[in-house]
């Protein structure tokens, strides 16, 4: 039986090496692009459409990049960039968009039900409902502070 000492040892000789530098800069350039994008549509939304105020646009965006994730998903380019750029494509609207789609379009073969809608939320539900209940957690002591 192998005591801590030996068993990091043991781990440290058959884990694979990652270049931490290398992924570090990929998951930034891949990250900063991503979001160089979406302020690009910002930019864009704001010059075409100058009716819009600045909600609107940036609602219009958030629209524009979940769109471009789940089309992304959907043709298997986003698991391309995710292999690559690692932690960088997970900014958060688009890699939200990915974890949707992604199981939707696994198990698409097994029917609109029991396939797509069934599994639509399987990465994405435990994230929803934990925002939800921790905003109303905060919201309820942010009352209780606000009211004394």
């Amino acid at each position: 039986m192998m005591n801590k000492e030996e068993y990091k040892k043991h781990v440290s000789k058959t884990c694979p090496k990652t270049k931490e530098l290398r992924t570090m800069i990929l998951a930034f350039l891949v990250g900063g692009t991503i979001c160089m994008i979406g302020e690009g549509f910002n930019d864009l939304y704001t010059e075409v459409i100058p009716t819009f105020n600045s909600i609107q646009v940036s609602q219009l965006v958030t629209i524009t990049m979940i769109f471009l994730g789940s089309l992304f998903t959907a043709l298997g380019l986003y698991d391309k960039l995710g292999r690559h750029a690692g932690a960088g494509s997970i900014i958060p609207i688009t890699g939200f968009a990915n974890s949707v789609v992604s199981p939707a379009v696994e198990f698409n073969r097994e029917g609109l039900f029991y396939g797509i809608m069934s599994n639509m939320f399987v990465v994405a539900g435990p994230v929803i409902v934990s925002g939800v209940a921790w905003s109303v957690i905060v919201g309820i002591i942010y009352f209780i502070i606000g009211a004394v």
